[in-house]
C-alpha cells in the first residue's frame, strides 16, 4: 500500500471508530507501527486536518479538508439516515460494508447541528434477519449487469429441478424475505426471476448484450405497472 493510500485509510480509520482513538487501536486497524501512526499523523495536521489529542490520550478528527460541509435539510438528512441504516441490515455483506462506509462519511462532511439529526435520527427501520444464504458470486453479478455480460446459471428451482440458463442479467432486487436477479432468460426469449439462493454457480460468459440494459429495464418495469 502506497503512502498516499495508506493516508486516505487512516482519515477513514478516524471517521469511523468512536473517539477518541488510542495509537495502539489505529495501530491494529492499519496493521503497522505505532510509531507509523504518529508520523502519519502529523502528515495529515500538515496537509490542514485538524487532529486533536497526543500520545497517551487517543486522537479525534474534529474537521476534514477532504470532505467540505454539504448542504442538507433535516428531513433530508433523515431521510438518507433511514435508507443508509436500511440497507445496512439487508444481510448483504458487501452493501452492509457501503452503507456503513457511507453513514460514516456522510457525518463527516455535515456541519456539527446536522450530525446530531443523523446520529439521532426521528425515524427507523426493522428487517426480520430470515433472507436465505446464497451462495451466488453477488459482487461478481453486479459487475457483469454493470459491464451488460452475458453470464451462464446452474439453477434449482422452487421444485429441485436443475437447470442451466444463459442470461442477460440486468438487475439485483432485494425483496422482503429474498434477493433475486432479474434477467432477460435467451432460451424462453422472456424476462426471469431466478432467486441468488437457488443459484447453483454462475459462469461469467465471453458475450455483451451492450447497449440493451437499459431498453429491456424499462420494458421491465412498464410490464410490472400494467400487472398491478
Amino acid at each position: 500500500m502506497s503512502r498516499s493510500d495508506r493516508l486516505i485509510r487512516l482519515m477513514q480509520v478516524l471517521r469511523r471508530l468512536p473517539s477518541p482513538v488510542t495509537a495502539s487501536r489505529l495501530a491494529l486497524e492499519m496493521e503497522v507501527s505505532q510509531r507509523s501512526i504518529y508520523r502519519d499523523i502529523q502528515s495529515l495536521r500538515s496537509s490542514g486536518a485538524i487532529i486533536d489529542g497526543e500520545a497517551g490520550f487517543g486522537f479525534t478528527l474534529t474537521e476534514d479538508p477532504s470532505l467540505p460541509p454539504m448542504h442538507f435539510e433535516a428531513d433530508e438528512v433523515e431521510a438518507l439516515a433511514l435508507g443508509l441504516h436500511t440497507v445496512a441490515k439487508l444481510g448483504n455483506i458487501e452493501f452492509t460494508y457501503a452503507a456503513q462506509n457511507a453513514l460514516v462519511k456522510l457525518e463527516a462532511s455535515l456541519p456539527q447541528s446536522m450530525r446530531q439529526r443523523l446520529r439521532h435520527a426521528t425515524v427507523g427501520s426493522h428487517i426480520l434477519r430470515n433472507t436465505p444464504t446464497s451462495e451466488a458470486d453477488f459482487p461478481g453479478l453486479r459487475e457483469a449487469i454493470w459491464n451488460e455480460q452475458a453470464v451462464s446459471l446452474n439453477y434449482l428451482d422452487l421444485k429441485d429441478r436443475l437447470s442451466k440458463r444463459k442470461v442477460w442479467p440486468l438487475t439485483i432486487y432485494f425483496f422482503s424475505e429474498v434477493q433475486a436477479l432479474i434477467s432477460w432468460c435467451c432460451l424462453r426469449e422472456d424476462f426471469r426471476m431466478f432467486r441468488l439462493d437457488r443459484i447453483q454457480s454462475v459462469e461469467f460468459l465471453e458475450e455483451s448484450f451492450r447497449p440493451k440494459r437499459v431498453g429491456l429495464l424499462r420494458d421491465y418495469f412498464e410490464r410490472e405497472k400494467e400487472c398491478e
